[in-house]
C-alpha cells in the first residue's frame, strides 16, 4: 500500500550541523506534503561503523560496516531519498507496528471485545492484517533526539498513536531508541505504554545483505538460528498454533547453514512460504540472548543477532522480483536481502497458547535487539 503522506520537497542530505561531536550528526532529509520537516541522524562509532536513521518511520536508511580488508559497504537494502521511502511498500529498514508481522483475518479479541483490522497482504489469497495495517508505524513521522551514552551515540524517536489509530485500542507513547557502540554494536530498543488494553509486537524490519553487493543474492551466506522449533502455517502464512521440531528438517540451522542449501526442497512450509517466511521459537533465557548469527563468506563480514524476544523472522526476501528501486539505481531482485525480525510470535492475540502480546495501563512493553558486527 502506499503512504498517504507525500513528498513536497525531497531533499537529499543538506547541510549537516554538528551537535555535540563529528560521531552524531543532524541534516534535514526533505518535508512531507503538509509541510512537516524531516531530519536524518549520522552515528559514527569509533572503529569507523556509520547508521544513518531517519525521523519518517523511525527507519534505518544505511549501515556502513567493513570487511576483512577494511572496506565498508552498507549492508542493508533500501532507498537513496525520502521520496523513495515514501512510496516503497517493502518495509526497508522500518520499525513495525503497532503489530508486526500478521494477525489473521484482521481479527482479535480482547477482554470480550471484537476488534476488526484492515486486511492489506494476502499470501495464498487469503487476506490478513500485516505490519500495523495501511499506515502503519513505518509510514508516520516520528519525532527523534540525538542521545548519547558511554561509549555510544544514538537516537531516540517517539511517537504518540491515537486510540483507534488502524483499529487498535488504547493510546500509544512509544519510543525507539538506536544505539551505535563503539564494540560495533547497532542496538534498537523499543518501549510503549498504554492508557487502555491493547496488543502490541514492535519489530525492527532491515533487509541485510552482508556482502554489501545488492546484486549478489543472499543464499550463500551462513545462518545459525538458536531454534529448536519453529511455527508452522496455513497457506495464509498464519501460524497453525503447533510449535513443530527442527530437527530433521530444512528449517534446521541450528548449526551454521547455507541459507540456499535447503530453500528448494519440496518442504510444506518452504513451498507454502515460497523460500524462509517463518518465525522461529527461540531457545527459553533471561534476559537479551543469541538469536542468530549470518556471515557472508566472501566478505568475512559476520553480524551476531541477539534479544529477549521469543521469537524471530527468518525471511528471504522471496517477494522482491526487481521491480523495486533502491540505492545507486538497483533493482533489487529474488532473494537479495534477508529478514531477521525479532518479535513476539505473529497472530498472537488469537492463539492462547502463545507469548502474551497484550500490553494494559501500568505495564510497560520493552523489546531490545542487538546487531553486533564481526570480521
Amino acid at each position: 500500500m502506499k503512504p498517504a503522506l507525500t513528498l513536497l520537497a525531497a531533499s537529499a542530505l543538506l547541510t549537516m550541523s554538528n551537535l555535540t561531536a563529528s560521531d552524531l550528526e543532524t541534516a534535514v532529509y526533505g518535508k512531507l506534503n503538509d509541510g512537516r520537516e524531516v531530519k536524518i541522524f549520522t552515528l559514527i562509532n569509533a572503529k569507523g561503523l556509520t547508521a544513518r536513521i531517519t525521523e519518517y518511520g523511525a527507519i534505518l536508511v544505511s549501515l556502513e560496516v567493513p570487511d576483512l580488508a577494511g572496506t565498508k559497504a552498507d549492508v542493508t537494502l533500501g532507498c537513496d531519498t525520502l521520496a523513495g521511502w515514501l512510496t516503497s511498500t517493502s518495509y526497508f529498514g522500518a520499525s513495525v507496528g503497532r503489530f508486526g508481522n500478521r494477525i489473521a483475518h484482521g481479527k482479535f479479541t480482547l477482554d470480550g471485545k471484537e476488534y476488526t483490522l484492515a486486511t492489506n497482504n494476502s499470501p495464498g489469497g487469503i487476506p490478513c492484517h500485516l505490519h500495523g495495517g495501511l499506515k502503519g508505524f513505518d509510514k508516520v513521522l516520528w519525532t527523534g533526539s540525538p542521545v548519547r551514552k558511554a561509549g555510544a551515540r544514538g537516537v531516540a524517536l517517539t511517537y504518540t498513536s491515537k486510540d483507534g489509530e488502524e483499529g487498535y485500542p488504547g493510546t500509544l507513547q512509544v519510543k525507539i531508541t538506536y544505539w551505535l557502540t563503539d564494540a560495533n554494536e547497532l542496538v534498537w530498543e523499543a518501549e510503549a505504554t498504554t492508557d487502555k488494553p491493547t496488543v502490541i509486537n514492535l519489530a525492527h524490519h532491515t533487509y541485510w545483505n552482508l556482502s554489501g553487493d545488492p546484486s549478489k543474492p543472499i543464499t550463500g551466506e551462513t545462518l545459525m538460528l538458536a531454534a529448536d522449533a519453529y511455527l508452522p502455517t496455513d497457506a495464509g502464512l498464519i501460524p497453525t498454533g503447533v510449535l513443530a521440531p527442527v530437527a530433521g528438517t530444512p528449517m534446521d540451522f541450528r548449526t551454521p547453514t547455507p541459507v540456499g542449501a535447503r530453500i528448494n526442497d519440496a518442504f510444506e512450509a518452504l513451498k507454502l512460504g515460497g523460500g524462509y517466511d517463518h518465525c522461529w521459537v527461540l531457545r527459553k533465557g533471561p534476559g537479551v540472548r543469541l538469536a542468530a548469527v549470518v556471515k557472508d563468506p566472501s566478505s568475512g563480514r559476520t553480524m551476531e543477532v541477539l534479544t529477549d524476544q521469543p521469537g524471530v523472522q527468518f525471511y528471504t526476501g522471496n517477494f522482491l522480483d526487481g521491480s523495486a528501486t533502491g540505492k545507486n539505481g538497483v533493482k533489487y531482485q529474488f532473494r537479495t536481502g534477508l529478514c531477521l525480525e525479532t518479535e513476539g510470535f505473529p497472530d498472537a492475540p488469537n492463539h492462547p497458547d502463545f507469548p502474551s502480546a497484550m500490553l494494559r495501563p501500568g505495564e510497560t512493553y520493552h523489546h531490545t535487539m542487538v546487531c553486533r558486527f564481526k570480521n
